[in-house]
């Protein structure tokens, strides 16, 4: 998250470029004021020490972000922006923005990234406007490498990542798709007895996989399609979350700024905490539940979570498993929802005998309001899987 949220602020902050040609100069201010709006952004927090010019390209020297209330400011360095272009229509591009590599050392830990760009920028004339025109938009942003090490021994590393959109042909949406490589972590460090004694019975000393992510967001509706969000690792397992929710709309969206900027303004902390947590009450009125899908599909840890549990109940991890199928009715039980109980126990039952796959479906027949869902969750919670239309299934 910090890596995305970082990725925010540099992006915010390649607005401040101005452009100068013997033809024409780029109005830097506006440039600004407009990204600032796209980014619910506040004059100041972004600051530069110089702009050099030469043709289309923009060098951004000694970039820093900061709030404008005097804390200390992150130092980010020269940003390039190449192939800037003011457009008739009042909007701005960016052919590509380059950002500086990050090394960064604290005690005996140090975090670096590099090779890190966004390509096809678009910085709207108008964030009111309440279309897609009106959104900040890019075509890729990229890492390369990155890699944490502690003591001079790499513990996670990062082959390469990048998060691509889509405009649809009738700009009534977009599609992203996120790819995340090479995730890697040695884990072999570790010095609490215990964890080390679990992290190497589950075979997680080593861990090696890919982080995912594809969707679709129709702008009018608010929906947003998460078709896939998926954590892949080797010798262990495919963890997929998809879900749908619709009311993410322009206005939506606008609101929650407008609460987070007047929660930031506020002199007294507490009470603008509680002014927030009302307001965001009153936004969840606006959206609604359509589906989700858990699913979980197995490459390993599941016989040795049960190999790992039976040691510490002195049993086999066959016995641990009829233990487990065992024990499920008896606890689904407790939850007053005879129907689920049923699926729940027979899946836990194919899963346990032959770990393959494991999906946990919600699919309503109507949308739900999500206040409803909460209000459902806190007072009824037994009529939950009617509601949702909820089923478990294994191995299909």
């Amino acid at each position: 998250m910090t890596l995305f949220r970082s990725t925010r602020l540099l992006l915010a902050g390649a607005a401040l470029a101005a452009l100068a040609t013997p033809a024409f100069a780029l109005d830097g201010t506006d440039l600004v004021n407009k990204i600032t709006a796209a980014m619910a952004l506040e004059p100041g927090n972004i600051a530069v020490a110089s702009v050099d010019v030469t043709g289309s390209t923009v060098t951004l020297k000694g970039m820093s972000v900061g709030d404008n209330k005097g804390g200390e400011r992150l130092k980010v360095g020269d940003v390039k922006l190449q192939g800037v272009v003011a457009l008739d229509n009042g909007s701005y591009t960016i052919e590509k923005a380059v950002f500086p590599d990050v090394n960064v050392t604290e005690e005996k830990s140090t975090f670096q990234i590099s090779d890190m760009y966004l390509s096809g920028v678009i910085i709207p004339a108008d964030t009111k406007a309440g279309t897609i025109d009106s959104l900040l938009f890019y075509q890729k942003a990229h890492s390369g490498p990155i890699r944490v090490t502690v003591e001079g021994k790499e513990v996670m590393s990062v082959t390469e990542s990048t998060a691509t959109t889509e405009r649809a042909e009738d700009d009534s949406g977009l599609n992203f798709d996120v790819a995340v490589n090479g995730v890697k972590a040695d884990l072999s460090s570790v010095n609490d007895a215990q964890a080390k004694e679990t992290i190497d019975s589950l075979g997680l000393t080593q861990i090696d996989g890919t982080i995912t992510m594809k969707g679709s967001w129709e702008i009018e509706p608010g929906t947003i399609d998460l078709e896939e969000y998926a954590f892949d690792f080797k010798n262990v397992g495919r963890l997929n979350l998809a879900l749908s929710l619709s009311g993410y709309t322009l206005d939506f969206i606008k609101s929650v700024q407008e609460t987070a900027r007047a929660t930031e303004n506020t002199a007294d902390p507490e009470a603008a905490k509680q002014a927030a947590g009302l307001a965001m009450l009153g936004l969840l009125q606006q959206l609604t539940f359509n589906s989700a899908e858990i699913s979980f599909e197995d490459q390993g840890i599941t016989k040795r979570g049960l190999d790992y549990a039976g040691k510490k109940q002195n049993v086999s991890g066959k016995q641990m498993a009829m233990m487990v199928k065992g024990m499920a009715p008896l606890m689904l039980a407790q939850l007053n929802m005879p129907k689920l109980q049923n699926s729940v126990s027979a899946a836990i039952n194919t899963f346990i005998d032959n770990p393959r796959s494991l999906t946990i479906s919600a699919e309503p027949q109507n949308p739900i309001p999500l206040p409803m869902l909460i209000g459902a969750a806190q007072a009824a919670p037994n009529t939950l899987p009617d509601m949702l239309g909820l089923t478990v299934s294994a191995n299909e």
